[in-house]
């Protein structure tokens, strides 16, 4: 007998900005399958399932793709209503399509609950719309932990045309700038980092371009990496908690008190 996959997006963090759906999944789930970055309190939504981590972050050993696939097909076919919890959104950097592609070979019936992806919800919580009239009328949303996979991308984009938001790229931050700078974005671009979004430890730094590659950074944070116009906003937009930035005229305002 086949149970049900659901393939949940977490969201950015903050148990608050789940889904109604995601939170009907975890309270009614047998076993749950997360990612290493989803928060402990959205963990507790699952009073009743067993938890399992499958989450890979760079450098660590980390659950390999197939066998996560077999993990979910062998408790699917027990029966069990199994979550496969992601960051973010499933399909969004998630891994989602080949789990639901996985899942569809083996004849598992499942289900994908979109989240609210880090792509928009770092920046917004930051105080910078990826979009805004007169600033920018698109963005683009780029990997950045392989040079082979973005390089080709960013050297296609038109310079200061439009956002740039990169995921998984904090340490790549040094490449990726100096990609863009010789592709024809101008230095002072801004730029921002959104640290750990929607959490009680979320932070952001704001500065140019040129300066992206030598922001100091906690080794274990995650971060989201802004750049263009749009960024231009954030000190006025930022409702959460002051930034770290490297504009002359606050370092000036902070030396004064």
């Amino acid at each position: 007998m086949n149970g049900l996959v659901s393939l949940v997006g977490a969201g950015p963090g903050d148990p608050d900005l789940l889904t109604v759906a995601a939170v009907r999944r975890l309270a009614d789930a047998d076993v749950v399958f997360h990612d290493a970055l989803v928060a402990p309190e959205v963990l507790t939504l699952a009073p009743h399932a067993l938890r399992v981590s499958v989450g890979k972050r760079a450098g660590r050993p980390s659950a390999r793709q197939e066998s996560i696939d077999r993990l979910l097909i062998r408790a699917a076919r027990r029966g069990r209503r199994v979550v496969r919890l992601k960051g973010g959104d499933p399909f969004v950097f998630g891994r989602g399509g080949e789990e639901a592609l996985a899942l569809a070979a083996a004849g598992v019936p499942f289900e994908v609950i979109p989240g609210i992806s880090s792509a928009v919800a770092a920046p917004a919580l930051a105080g910078i719309p990826v979009t805004h009239r007169g600033l920018s009328s698109a963005f683009t949303v780029v990997s950045g932990h392989a040079e082979h996979a973005y390089g080709p991308i960013l050297s296609a984009l038109p310079p200061n045309q439009l956002t740039l938001v990169v995921l998984m790229g904090l340490a790549s931050r040094a490449a990726l700038a100096a990609l863009l700078l010789s592709r024809g974005w101008a230095a002072s671009t801004p730029a921002a980092i959104s640290f750990a979004a929607s959490t009680p430890d979320a932070s952001s730094w704001v500065g140019r371009l040129d300066e992206l590659g030598d922001v100091p950074l906690d080794a274990d944070a995650p971060g989201t990496i802004v750049i263009g116009a749009v960024v231009s906003l954030a000190r006025r937009l930022d409702t959460r908690r002051p930034q770290v930035t490297t504009e002359p005229e606050v370092e000036k305002r902070h030396a004064s008190r």
